[in-house]
């Protein structure tokens, strides 16, 4: 195996690892918010997408200005357990680096296709079964 390649698998096994870190976390997260407050508001996924965007950016941040990480520690930690935390934060950085990068209306656009498009195919899902019982 080439080291392209194998760097490849090294690639996912490590974004496998934090991915189910990051699900893992996040499940205890969703367990205590509804122990705490309740389920009349999904108060945890909110706390879960406004903290895991939060960190996202710090993270990012600190890549690009501060830190010398490797590509794996960065997939590790950003692909790996913040994705498994919450794709939220990974939509949140996309939406701000278009944003940053001068492409205000196409993050415009991928903010409300990303949220109406995601919502309609829940309910496009929904209905799919629906038909199907």
């Amino acid at each position: 195996m080439n080291f392209l390649a194998s760097n490849a698998v090294a690639g996912f096994a490590i974004v496998f690892l934090g991915g189910g870190a990051g699900a893992a976390i996040r499940h205890g997260v969703n367990i205590a918010g509804q122990r705490l407050l309740g389920l009349d508001f999904p108060y945890a996924t909110m706390f879960i997408n406004v903290s895991g965007s939060l960190i996202m950016g710090l993270t990012a941040a600190w890549f690009a200005f501060k830190g010398d990480a490797s590509q794996h520690l960065r997939l590790f930690l950003t692909t790996g357990i913040l994705g498994g935390y919450t794709t939220f934060s990974a939509f949140s950085l996309d939406a701000a680096l278009l944003y940053e990068r001068g492409q205000p209306g196409l993050a415009a656009l991928y903010v409300i296709g990303s949220v109406v498009l995601s919502i309609g195919g829940l309910f496009a899902g929904l209905w799919l079964v629906r038909q199907m019982a």
